[in-house]
């Protein structure tokens, strides 16, 4: 039986949709179970897939520093002592950034908190006399606030008996949460070790994990060995080109928000400069989040200068949007604005900030994936570009020719087949010499 035949399904395919069919439904039937087992499985494996980011962040810079560090020299303690020292270098480096950043907004954080309870009473006293004054107007609500705020209205015996009853009964619940605050952060810190300690490890013999990746896709996954190269090599140029691009964009925000607000002479110029630089890792809504911060500080102090920070951020957010972004980062992953705007919204509502951050680089590939096979299917079918063009090569195959270019090359290969066919006719004419030598050579041979 041919089973090449369009319509006709194999045996094995159909077997193997059997096996998918079964498997979808029963953990339809076992949702709870499933989701437990999966949820199980992710804490579990989540200290070694947070090592593989780790690794891939630290690859990034690690490798620009072996690039650096005598890349040509031959001698064998350099060779050997380049990849331990480039990596040491990349944590080193994460971690002066980290720490850069926590001294210069931890400190103003705490600062502001400060203002903020000493200003508060201050704008009280200031709402009750505004109050006072229109009393006349709003006699209801200038006595609720009124009466808010007067130390009379304080009932000291209900606060005693209320602590005292918290002291009795809710201190176990606050010791348990302590307990499993603690257990928590002491969790997450082991994580984060284990996670480390692996991505060290993954860096130090990533060219043999490649090779054995390789391996297993030659041996095991013939067919679409080169797809899935393909595929693994998209993606990791465009999550390569979002995280350098992202960060460069957000030194360059931030530099830019300092610089301005030093210039117009508002407060907290490096901090607020730092915190939307940081804030600006998040695409496209992260210099807001850093905005709203920003302008809360500056509030405290005079809002006549949060006002006018607000507007210096405005136009610097549409400088940013329209010049920086699209040149830094937009070109380098090569997704739309619309589409980057939709990867962070579904991504923010999957997986809140770590959701933003994947979805830009994901949504990336997927266009980039999709928009390739597009001019590979077009141009196959125009036969006009190589089937296989997009597996050796994630660039951009280009799309079809207009007719005017087809016509020329049309034209091109007739002229070129009428010569081939001149070619074949001369080479049939044979001279007559050698006719007569073959004839002389058969007499001889009577």
């Amino acid at each position: 039986m041919n089973n090449n035949k369009p319509g006709v399904i194999s045996v094995k395919r159909f077997v193997l949709y059997l096996i998918l069919t079964a498997a979808a439904a029963l953990s339809v039937i076992y949702f709870k179970e499933v989701s437990s087992a999966l949820k199980t499985a992710a804490g579990v494996l989540s200290p070694l897939v947070m090592g593989c980011v780790f690794a891939y962040i630290l690859n990034i810079i690690m490798s620009g520093l072996e690039k650096l560090f005598f890349p040509r020299s031959k001698n064998r303690i350099i060779a050997s002592c380049r990849r331990p020292l480039c990596i040491v270098l990349s944590i080193v480096s994460i971690l002066l950034i980290a720490g850069l950043l926590i001294k210069l907004i931890v400190p103003e954080i705490i600062n502001i908190a400060d203002v903020i309870k000493q200003v508060i009473p201050v704008y009280t006293s200031r709402i009750q006399e505004l109050l006072k004054e229109y009393e006349d107007e709003i006699p209801a609500l200038s006595q609720y606030i009124a009466d808010a705020f007067a130390n009379q209205s304080i009932d000291w015996k209900s606060i005693v008996s209320n602590a005292a009853s918290f002291v009795t009964n809710g201190m176990g619940g606050f010791i348990s949460s302590t307990v499993s605050v603690i257990s928590a952060v002491a969790g997450g810190t082991v994580n984060f070790l284990i996670g480390l300690i692996f991505a060290i490890y993954i860096l130090f013999s990533k060219e043999k994990l490649f090779s054995q990746a390789n391996r297993i896709l030659d041996s095991y996954f013939t067919a679409a060995a080169s797809k899935v190269r393909y595929v693994c090599s998209t993606a990791d140029k465009c999550f390569r080109s979002f995280i350098v691009g992202q960060f460069t964009e957000a030194i360059i925000l931030g530099v830019l928000c300092s610089l301005g607000m030093l210039l117009l002479r508002l407060p907290y110029a490096t901090t607020i400069g730092t915190l939307i630089g940081a804030t600006a890792l998040i695409p496209v809504v992260g210099a807001y989040i850093g905005a709203v911060v920003g302008a809360l500080m500056i509030l405290v102090v005079s809002p006549i200068k949060a006002l006018w920070f607000v507007i210096f951020l405005v136009i610097l957010q549409q400088v940013e949007g329209n010049v920086i972004y699209p040149k830094v980062v937009g070109s380098s992953i090569g997704l739309p604005g619309m589409w980057v705007l939709a990867a962070v919204t579904i991504g923010g509502g999957l997986g809140g900030v770590i959701g933003m951050l994947i979805g830009v680089p994901a949504a990336a590939t997927a266009y980039r994936l999709i928009r390739n096979d597009v001019y590979k299917r077009e141009s196959i079918k125009n036969g006009t570009a190589n089937a296989d063009a997009h597996e050796e090569d994630d660039s951009i195959i280009t799309p079809p020719a207009p007719d005017n270019e087809k016509k020329s090359e049309q034209t091109a290969d007739n002229r070129q087949e009428k010569t081939e066919v001149s070619d074949q006719k001369h080479s049939n004419k044979r001279p007559p010499s050698s006719a007569h030598s073959r004839k002389g050579g058969k007499g001889r041979k009577r």
